[in-house]
């Protein structure tokens, strides 16, 4: 279990987000002070609305924020203009979103491979390292099935291996299980702690889904745009 020694690979200051302008202004993040550290899974809870897939996006850097500043594993994103920013994510991060984001063209193993193949790795070894990546996700039988052929559980567990394949020292997950029965969704949470376990990786996952809350080290409820409290999740065996 991580604790607060280790290194920090996001630290966000007194973010602030807002859509709109006038009268349609509405502020989604209102100062969100956080730290999430290597070698741990933090769990973002918190009401529909609150503004968890904003935070999570500010994180990664596709959404621009007002105020204060994120750093991701070192690196101050504003600084980073659009095209670096850009490789910097593809080179760091992974995402898991709500919207599977399926090539409709592309089979399972294909669409695995897109990271990989954007890094310019030769096709034959991309591929390769995708369908491994679908084996540990359960689906080493649905490789060559394109998304229409595949229920949502499945299409949500190929996107699961697109996001893990290159390995990515961060992770972001918008209910990463939202699709998923509850055995899948074990499945899919365990191979998550273990990557946020290594000591130079980290995973946040977005969840409403209380069946997931013990694979967490930490949790932290953002309520009204603003993180109201974090707490450290009691792990089974300990005391």
């Amino acid at each position: 279990m991580t604790t607060d020694s280790q290194p920090a690979a996001v630290r966000a200051h007194s973010v602030v987000k807002a859509f709109g302008t006038g009268d349609t202004k509405v502020t989604v993040l209102k100062g969100i002070d956080l730290e999430v550290y290597l070698g741990e899974l933090l769990l973002l809870v918190g009401e529909s609305g609150g503004g968890k897939t904003t935070l999570l996006s500010a994180i990664a850097g596709i959404l621009d924020i007002d105020e204060g500043h994120i750093d991701v594993l070192g690196v101050p994103l504003s600084t980073l203009p659009p095209g670096k920013r850009t490789t910097f994510r593809g080179q760091t991060m992974g995402f898991i979103y709500q919207q599977f984001n399926l090539l409709p063209a592309l089979t399972a193993a294909e669409n695995v491979a897109v990271p990989l193949l954007i890094q310019r790795i030769r096709r034959p070894e991309a591929l390769r390292r995708a369908r491994m990546m679908l084996d540990r996700v359960g689906l080493v039988d649905r490789t060559e099935f394109v998304p229409k052929n595949l229920s949502g559980g499945q299409q949500q567990r190929v996107a699961i291996a697109r996001a893990l394949v290159n390995e990515p020292r961060l992770l972001v997950c918008d209910e990463p299980t939202a699709a998923l029965d509850g055995a899948n969704g074990q499945k899919i949470m365990e191979l998550l702690r273990e990557v946020g376990r290594s000591p130079d990786r980290c995973v946040i996952v977005v969840t409403h889904d209380s069946r997931i809350f013990h694979f967490g080290d930490r949790m932290a409820n953002l309520t009204d745009g603003r993180i109201v409290n974090i707490e450290r999740i009691q792990q089974e065996g300990t005391a």
